[in-house]
């Protein structure tokens, strides 16, 4: 992550890969990709949706092809394939 504050890019793509660590290690994480994201364009690849339902936009897909995108609330309220996977991760 220093390596990131030291070139500062203007468009970061992350593997989110906190699906084997515990909470807590998590939201430190979390905490810490917050600030390096600020003022970037952040692409984030997630199978742990709640650690990133405070994205400004989120993108399901299924075999390459987008199946919907929005906010966390709006998908969750009206995309059941999405609050389906939602429910599944928080496991």
């Amino acid at each position: 992550m220093l390596l990131v504050f030291l070139l500062d890019p203007k468009i970061l793509v992350l593997d989110e890969a906190t699906s084997s660590i515990d909470l807590q290690s998590e939201s430190l994480i979390r905490d810490a990709t917050e600030r390096i994201m600020e003022n970037k364009t952040t692409i984030i690849i997630s199978h742990r949706l709640s650690s990133i339902t405070s994205v400004d936009r989120m993108v399901l897909m299924d075999n390459g092809k987008i199946i919907v995108s929005g906010k966390h609330d709006e998908l969750y309220n009206f995309n059941k394939q999405y609050t389906d996977l939602y429910q599944g991760s928080l496991s």
